[in-house]
């Protein structure tokens, strides 16, 4: 059974990652903003500056969500545990491992597939202030709960 401790370590690793990615992304557009030179074809130059700029707005909204999704990791104590699911609750049901915190998806973990999301989402709605042996219904299909730490 992972700990608590392992499935946040991992979804930093995997927030950290995005993080470089995303500023690496930034800086080499960055680059190309500067590197590219007035040319003679004047609507053609001003289309592809534009271009280049949204994609560093896009890339600096990605970026901050990334840092924003860091943040609410790191504050999520490991040893803490409620018998209520909330924010960074280990969710074990019939159909899987859930861990609430933010939106990252199936992450595989030593092997065990871990569905990381955030209480915002659908299911996280459902979840959310459950306990032990309680049950949820998504997607037309029922799901009781087994475990929470």
């Amino acid at each position: 059974m992972l700990t608590k401790e392992e499935i946040i370590d991992s979804c930093l690793a995997s927030v950290t990652r995005r993080i470089n990615e995303v500023e690496f992304a930034i800086k080499d557009a960055d680059q190309a903003l500067a590197d590219d030179t007035k040319s003679s074809a004047g609507d053609k130059y001003e289309t592809s500056r534009e271009m280049v700029q949204q994609d560093i707005t896009r890339y600096q909204k990605q970026l901050a969500i990334a840092n924003t999704d860091r943040d609410v990791l790191q504050k999520i104590d490991p040893l803490k545990s409620n018998e209520r699911i909330g924010l960074g609750s280990v969710v074990r049901t019939d159909a899987g491992l859930y861990f609430i915190s933010i939106s990252i998806g199936l992450l595989k973990i030593q092997s065990q597939n871990i569905y990381v999301i955030s209480p915002l989402s659908p299911i996280g709605q459902e979840l959310i202030g459950k306990s032990k042996g309680d049950e949820i219904h998504f997607n037309g299909k029922t799901q009781k709960v087994i475990s929470v730490s």
